[in-house]
């Protein structure tokens, strides 16, 4: 009976709406709108789905108001934004959706403890995740006909504008063509910044259920459909938590960036000297560049993050460039406990890569040699090569590398499709990998062109979802090409369906290797070729994608005209770097380069463990530690 009942009440549920939200769709549907065409439909379908899969309602409930901000004011009828406020409902149980509002005091009038107060004479627009089988006949006459892209597996898209009248009854009306051009640039911005929010666990009541958030502004880049464009194919568009959070310190943005909020260091702790013991390591001077052994080094007393031989360089690298940085360094400090993978049993710091490969009885072994200047000598690609597997991966113990072979036990609905994988601990109880084994600072760099190719980029995951073929771009390899046995795991990841062919370009690449094609696996090919990628690239096969791991985009004279190519080819690229700050500045020349940040920086979940610093620097660095992307 409890359960007859539980169906009973689901069902009921699904059809009338239960929780925060105002009820089941209002009946409107897209092909009814004046001046909308069956490509803008779609593209709106497009945009929901891809916010679905992100899903938001995991963390996010009513309680949470971001602020938002698409282009100009001037863009806009009335010269406003049109739905300035946003809240997601469903998180905690009832219709899966969001609310925009007119404002933020709308918003809070709206929001209850448990339920959406109807408030009179206060008009929002709402998107509702409605099951095809409770739409109206015209909504699944549309999607049919239309062939729209489904919300997860049944779910789609409704959207209309509600408002209350005095009387208390509601009426609803279409969205207009630009209050929609508005909801998706909100989708797609959001689907990207919201996993970037930071839980405060110290900002909210002990008691509460509510999961509290830190302060939170991001910009990124919208690229518009060819349908919604207006003389401009991109547009900024700002997120902020809660809304109205605002960059209102000083700020190190040039004009096209987002700012970064610091404040200002006081007189009397500018010049403050402090000690900082290192081990006795080397550093390097940031003002003159002079080395200096750690236990010598002076630091700045406020972000501790750079590293002065005397108290002289200290007060001139204060006064020509630090000062404007300090406040940024000491925000990336602070983030280095949350950086840091505290769920290996490794040493996972390495300032000394020697003795670190030492401790691990893997130094100058396999594939390790390349984790440290002992053979440097030695071109990158012809590494000697003793045996087998276990010889590549340096003589761990058997159960401590991943094996040669397939996932065949995972299957999901009867089929093997690609694994799609969120991290570290997910990859490593799959292999029954123990977390002692070092691996994960060599797989880095496979697994995050995986990453980059499942989750990252929609086009290529469906297409490897339908069993073809993606081309990957891949610049600037250096240990890589002696990595190879590491990239095979990339093949057996895909499960069975779908194959990459990653193509190696740069200089670094061996003569006598140049040309060559090496089939890892039944699944991945790896074509070397020695050259300028801008060079080259034309007598290539077309990518689907192109990546640069560790890149040194800072380095644009270097990259000049890579970044050109790769702006005029409109390929999706995605980036990674080292450490926030290199990543910073990677923003900076991809700006410059006439390129828009389409996936904000991010720190990669496929980063190495292994922490490293620079050497006039105490910022925690990591190989492929954060990423960013173009043209996505």
């Amino acid at each position: 009976m409890d359960l007859h009942l539980k169906n009973v009440f689901d069902r009921f549920q699904e059809q009338f709406g239960s929780g925060p939200g105002l009820g089941p769709g209002s009946g409107t549907c897209l092909m009814k709108v004046d001046g909308i065409s069956p490509n803008f439909i779609k593209s709106v379908f497009k945009a929901s789905a891809a916010l679905y899969r992100t899903d938001p309602w995991k963390r996010l409930c009513p309680g949470h108001l971001f602020g938002i901000r698409v282009g100009k004011d001037t863009d806009w009828s009335g010269k406003k934004q049109p739905f300035p406020c946003v809240q997601f409902i469903g998180g905690d149980g009832g219709d899966i959706g969001f609310n925009m509002f007119r404002s933020q005091n709308d918003a809070k009038r709206m929001t209850g403890s448990r339920e959406t107060i109807q408030v009179p004479n206060v008009e929002l627009l709402r998107v509702t995740y409605e099951r095809e089988s409770l739409m109206f006949p015209s909504n699944r006459k549309m999607i049919k006909s239309l062939s729209l892209e489904a919300s997860g597996i049944d779910r789609f898209p409704v959207i209309d504008v509600a408002r209350c009248t005095s009387s208390g009854s509601l009426r609803f009306r279409h969205p207009t063509p630009e209050e929609l051009r508005f909801v998706y640039a909100f989708m797609k911005a959001i689907a990207l910044v919201h996993p970037l929010l930071q839980e405060d666990k110290e900002g909210g009541p002990k008691w509460s259920r509510l999961m509290y958030f830190e302060p939170f502004i991001e910009t990124v880049d919208v690229q518009w459909p060819q349908e919604m464009a207006k003389g401009y194919d991109l547009v900024a568009v700002t997120i902020s938590h809660p809304p109205g959070q605002a960059y209102e310190e000083k700020t190190i943005s040039t004009a096209s960036s987002t700012p970064t909020k610091y404040a200002e260091l006081s007189r009397e702790e500018a010049f403050v000297d402090i000690r900082v013991y290192t081990n006795g390591s080397l550093r390097q001077c940031a003002a003159c560049e002079k080395e200096i052994h750690g236990e010598q080094a002076l630091s700045c007393v406020r972000c501790q993050a750079v590293f002065y031989c005397s108290s002289v360089c200290q007060k001139q690298h204060l006064k020509e460039t630090h000062k404007s940085m300090c406040g940024l360094y000491k925000a990336m400090m602070e983030r280095e406990e949350e950086l840091a993978m505290n769920i290996f049993m490794f040493p996972c710091a390495a300032d000394q890569p020697c003795k670190w490969l030492e401790s691990l009885g893997i130094h100058q072994k396999g594939m390790w040699r390349r984790k440290c200047s002992c053979y440097s000598h030695c071109p990158f690609g012809l590494l000697p090569v003793k045996g087998g597997l276990w010889d590549s991966w340096g003589g761990l113990d058997d159960e401590e590398f991943p094996r040669d072979s397939s996932f065949h036990h995972h299957v999901r609905d009867g089929m093997s499709s690609p694994i799609l994988l969120s991290g570290w601990s997910e990859y490593y109880n799959l292999r029954s990998l123990p977390l002692s084994s070092p691996v994960a600072d060599i797989l880095s760099h496979p697994l995050t062109v995986y990453y980059i190719l499942t989750t990252l980029n929609i086009s290529s995951k469906n297409l490897l979802m339908k069993g073809k073929e993606v081309v990957v771009h891949y610049l600037g390899p250096e240990g890589e090409l002696d990595w190879m046995p590491a990239f095979a795991e990339v093949g057996h990841l895909l499960n069975g369906l779908g194959s990459v062919q990653i193509i190696m370009v740069g200089s670094e690449v061996p003569t006598n290797l140049s040309g060559t094609t090496s089939g890892i696996g039944s699944r991945v090919r790896v074509n070397l070729v020695r050259g300028v990628y801008e060079e080259e690239a034309s007598y290539l096969p077309s990518p689907h994608v192109i990546v640069a791991l560790n890149c040194g985009l800072s380095c644009y004279s270097t990259w000049g005209g890579a970044l050109n190519l790769i702006k005029s080819m409109g390929v999706p690229a995605f980036f990674t770097d080292q450490s926030e700050i290199s990543c910073a500045n990677a923003k900076q020349v991809l700006r410059s380069a006439g390129l828009h940040i389409t996936h904000p920086v991010t720190p990669n979940p496929f980063r190495s463990p292994v922490k490293h610093h620079e050497p006039s620097s105490n910022l925690p660095s990591y190989s492929n530690g954060f990423v960013l992307g173009v043209n996505t």
